[in-house]
């Protein structure tokens, strides 16, 4: 097995996590909802942005930084919320968080975290967000939130695009909820799987198996087991009306994530949102959706400069983040590429995933001819006219 030395890019980490994390969990963090076909097209739609390069122009060390949310940060992409982290190493989302702090960007926490929030905001010496579901009703939610903001956490992030969970059937075939209940009598059938990986299995039983979510804690329950994951989601549908309710208790930026077209980006302004996140949930929920790269042109054109827009989905290279800029993000969220080289090697693999689109990014200006991350614009890239046509009729 190659060292990270060896690692070239974000698909050597996800060989390296495949081989050391067993199938159920590899394929939990790999895969997507129904036949795959939205998670496919998010990586594939870049590929039909071209660039057009500045010749002839030396540009020097190009300048990476840049604002959101009046926090300057050192690179254009931050490290997005992706739950069950502590499934794919212990370290989990402390070891992310603190790799984020030292690289200068932000960490977004996920609601379906097994780590406590505290100590994830502890690790890291960066800017932490809370990602928030509405899991356990709003009592729940309210108690979270209290919590977030006595321990630092700068944002929160509301997800809407998990009315219900979407239907991921390599989780069906592979068992994930039943590795999840932790009942050996229903884990039988796919033990070969767990057991093939021995390094895996005995980091995971020596952190003491199967986490609770810490930070959902229920009264007189205390927290919730990871396996109410799904009938939770399902009984913890987000409104716009819960908008009014989270700006009585959190007085902080709030930033809406799962935003694909132009109406819902103006009704996020409308209810307040200080950054929507242009988002098809790394196509793990409804199949059948456009990539989100495809949908950054129009909700750009809605929002129209009044708050501030990123994006997430199918990030694999550094020539991706600088296309999805161009197009009119502020910046981007990383989830499989980072969580890859959590899965393959804990906080070394996240660092390593961070170094690697950071050297992608500076290397692709320098070919552009662009001195920095805020110079970049539409004159930089071709895309296909057709993707500004959903917003020609507002």
């Amino acid at each position: 097995m190659p060292s990270l030395s060896q690692v070239v890019n974000v698909q050597d980490l996800r060989q390296l996590a495949e081989r050391r994390v067993p199938r159920p969990v590899f394929d939990y963090l790999d895969g997507g909802g129904e036949g795959e076909f939205t998670l496919r097209e998010n990586c594939r739609a870049f590929q039909e942005i071209t660039f057009r390069a500045r010749h002839a122009v030396s540009v020097g060390a190009c300048d990476l930084h840049t604002k959101l949310l009046e926090t300057d940060l050192a690179l254009p992409f931050l490290l997005a919320p992706v739950g069950y982290s502590r499934l794919m190493h212990p370290e989990g989302e402390c070891a992310a968080a603190r790799a984020a702090g030292e690289a200068g960007t932000a960490y977004i926490l996920s609601t379906i975290s097994g780590h406590r929030m505290e100590d994830v905001k502890a690790a890291s010496s960066g800017p932490v967000w809370y990602q928030l579901y509405l899991m356990g009703g709003r009592a729940v939610a309210e108690a979270a939130i209290t919590r977030a903001r006595r321990a630092g956490f700068s944002a929160l992030v509301l997800t809407i695009d998990t009315a219900v969970s979407g239907i991921r059937e390599r989780d069906v075939r592979n068992g994930v909820s039943q590795l999840l209940s932790g009942n050996l009598i229903s884990m039988l059938p796919f033990l070969p799987q767990i057991v093939s990986r021995p390094g895996w299995l005995a980091s995971f039983l020596l952190d003491g198996g199967v986490p609770s979510l810490a930070n959902v804690v229920v009264p007189g329950r205390g927290p919730m087991p990871m396996v109410d994951v799904a009938s939770a989601l399902a009984n913890a549908a987000v409104t716009w009306a819960d908008m009014h309710w989270l700006r009585q208790v959190w007085n902080a930026p709030i930033i809406v994530k799962g935003v694909l077209t132009g109406d819902d980006a103006r009704r996020a302004i409308d209810e307040g949102a200080s950054a929507v996140v242009v988002s098809n949930h790394g196509g793990r929920q409804l199949d059948g959706l456009p990539a989100t790269i495809r949908a950054l042109p129009e909700v750009v054109a809605a929002v129209n400069g009044r708050i501030e827009v990123l994006m997430d989905g199918g990030i694999r290279r550094g020539t991706d983040v600088v296309k999805a800029i161009c197009l009119g993000a502020r910046a981007v969220l990383i989830g499989r590429a980072y969580a890859y080289g959590l899965a393959a090697a804990g906080r070394p693999g996240v660092v390593r995933a961070i170094e690697i689109l950071r050297t992608d990014i500076e290397r692709t200006l320098q070919l552009l001819g662009c001195p920095s991350i805020a110079a970049l614009d539409r004159s930089y890239v071709d895309f296909p006219a057709a993707w500004c046509r959903g917003h020609i009729a507002h």
